[in-house]
């Protein structure tokens, strides 16, 4: 007895899909497992897991922290890039802040649950707490000296032409100072929690000030990377960090600074991308030969 045409067909494709569950979702993640078994390749295939006193402490492919139990830096240690992976490098929701240059305004509710910050603000925040930590100059530019961005909603008389009406600093509240006294001979004033200045009519003006155009800090201390896992450093974030650590655990800089470059990986063939520092592998080298006082 023939099958009728579309019971044919329905059963066509459920032959498909069983054939290729078995050779795509078995036999080929087995295969694959299996080659990395193979003597010669077993410790090539588990090398991104890093051990401390035979304990595993992390993988080399995966940032972490190095926080303690309040999120605040651990001195000893090297510091890793900010993440927007979850809370901080979850592999289970990795993934970027999605913001970009354009974000400099924040959003101030009358409920602070309900408040966001800004790009801008946010790489203030960081960079102005990265300078403190490691006792190097934080300011940037647009930046705010207490770490906001310096950013003015200016309204003027005939809408995007004419005089100065209004200035207000968007992204400062009370009992904050604003951090330009006039504008155009305006008083700044301070943003009012709940008050949309841009869709009032406020031009959106970010304030150079006086910082320096290459800040101490470095781009990667103060922006995650896209996937929120980076677990690598740029060298000069490596560098503004030594005399701290050094500090921290009694040794010389110069032998801290042979640690760096011992974790330090060049440009993919050569070429592509920039040279790279470890954290993870840096800590635990620094644990060995420099045990925390």
């Amino acid at each position: 007895m023939r099958l009728p045409n579309w019971l044919a067909q329905h059963l066509a494709a459920l032959r498909a899909l069983l054939v290729f569950t078995v050779l795509l979702g078995l036999a080929h993640p087995l295969a694959l497992v299996a080659v990395g078994r193979i003597p010669g390749l077993a410790d090539k295939a588990d090398r991104s897991l890093v051990s401390l006193d035979g304990r595993t402490v992390g993988s080399s492919l995966i940032g972490q922290a190095f926080t303690d139990a309040d999120g605040n830096p651990v001195p000893r240690y090297f510091q890793s890039r900010p993440s927007a992976a979850g809370d901080g490098y979850d592999p289970t929701a990795t993934a970027a802040s999605n913001l970009g240059p354009e974000s400099v305004v924040d959003t101030i509710a009358t409920d602070p649950e309900g408040s966001t910050r800004s790009l801008l603000t946010q790489v203030c925040e960081r960079s102005k707490a990265v300078g403190e930590l490691n006792g190097v100059d934080g300011s940037r530019p647009y930046c705010t000296p207490d770490g906001i961005g310096a950013v003015l909603a200016v309204f003027r008389r005939d809408g995007l032409t004419g005089p100065v009406t209004r200035v207000v600093s968007v992204n400062q509240v009370a009992p904050a100072t604003p951090f330009l006294a006039s504008y155009e001979g305006v008083p700044v004033e301070l943003a009012q929690p709940g008050e949309d200045y841009v869709a009032a009519g406020g031009l959106v003006t970010p304030i150079r000030g006086e910082a320096p155009a290459d800040p101490a800090v470095p781009s990667d201390a103060v922006t995650a990377s896209g996937s929120g896992l980076d677990p690598h450093i740029s060298p000069a974030y490596a560098e503004i960090q030594v005399n701290r650590v050094a500090r921290e655990r009694g040794a010389d800089p110069v032998a801290v600074r042979r640690l760096i470059e011992a974790h330090t990986t060049g440009r993919s063939l050569g070429f592509m991308g920039e040279p790279g520092v470890n954290v993870l592998e840096l800590n635990v080298a620094l644990d060995r030969e420099f045990p925390a006082r």
